[in-house]
């Protein structure tokens, strides 16, 4: 048996409620802004923490490739970061940034296959 309707109703009432303080009340625009900085620290905090338990957990994996291997694998890491990083900048170029882009995030993600292939044949 799942929440029932007034739980809904209140909820929705909730958020616009928010919503109608942060467009009447002075500074709420900026408030807002500093809420989202700070959610968005939270999450890149938290995805920091799950790729260090990863590699944490699979150190063993990743030190039993070869040399070569090895550093293809952390360049196509490196590659997506920069992409990653770089996303406004290269969507806000247009049409040739946007290509960049997906050209980047398609070369490190070829990359990082082939490395789990070789791996998986090894």
């Amino acid at each position: 048996m799942g929440p029932s309707r007034g739980t809904h109703v209140r909820n929705v009432l909730i958020i616009l409620a928010l919503a109608v303080a942060v467009w009447l009340l002075p500074g709420g625009g900026e408030a807002s802004g500093t809420i989202a900085n700070l959610l968005t620290v939270i999450l890149t905090a938290g995805l920091l923490f799950f790729a260090y338990r990863l590699y944490m957990e699979h150190r063993t994996t990743v030190f039993g490739l070869g040399d070569r291997m090895r550093a293809q694998f952390y360049g196509a890491l490196a590659l997506v970061t920069l992409a990653i990083v770089a996303t406004g900048r290269l969507w806000g170029e247009g049409g040739l940034g946007v290509l960049i882009w997906f050209g980047l995030i398609g070369l490190s993600v070829w990359t990082a296959f082939r490395v789990w292939r070789s791996y998986q044949e090894y």
